[in-house]
């Protein structure tokens, strides 16, 4: 091997300083694997058992995941309409029913996809149908959100609950520890 090529010398010794540099002597320009990782184009990869999702959130948009934000948007509206109905029917059991749902909506968004995403998109989803539901009324007077407390406690608590779901994921994406 030549020493040009960052190889030995004939006599078996790497060369001091050459053109090839091994780990002794480093040429100007060569960097090695590790330290040029980084620069390569190569997202950082997720501290949390070496997931394949970069730390940034910014997964791959393949198919299947935009499927699953397809079904995540539609289980959302169907999510309001529902608690939309039943927090209204039975108050205080109806209300904990119904912020259970988003609960549990926004956080299966979130372990489903990984992402951040996965709480954004059915959270928009719910909201903007939450408000269409609110904000339409029949003109005999009627709508669907009865007055009262409930209503508000619905809507904030509902928008409280994304964004925790949505600070969690961050958090478990950045690598942070509970606790």
């Amino acid at each position: 091997m030549s020493t040009a090529k960052g190889g030995n010398g004939a006599d078996g010794t790497p060369p001091a300083g050459g053109k090839g540099g091994g780990k002794a002597g480093g040429a100007k320009g060569q960097r090695s694997r590790a330290a040029s990782a980084g620069a390569s184009g190569a997202a950082p990869r997720s501290r949390t058992g070496g997931s394949a999702v970069p730390v940034g959130g910014a997964a791959p948009l393949t198919a299947g995941r935009i499927g699953v934000y397809l079904l995540l948007l539609v289980a959302a509206v169907l999510v309001a309409c529902a608690g939309t109905l039943v927090q209204a029917a039975w108050f205080p059991g109806g209300l904990v029913l119904a912020l259970c749902g988003v609960g549990g909506l926004f956080y299966g968004g979130a372990a489903a996809t990984g992402t951040s995403a996965g709480v954004l998109i059915p959270g928009a989803a719910w909201l903007m149908t939450v408000f269409l539901l609110l904000s339409d009324v029949r003109p005999e007077g009627d709508f669907l959100f009865g007055p009262g407390v409930g209503s508000y406690v619905f809507l904030l608590g509902g928008i409280l609950i994304a964004v925790i779901c949505a600070t969690a994921t961050q958090r478990r994406m950045m690598g942070v520890r509970a606790g």
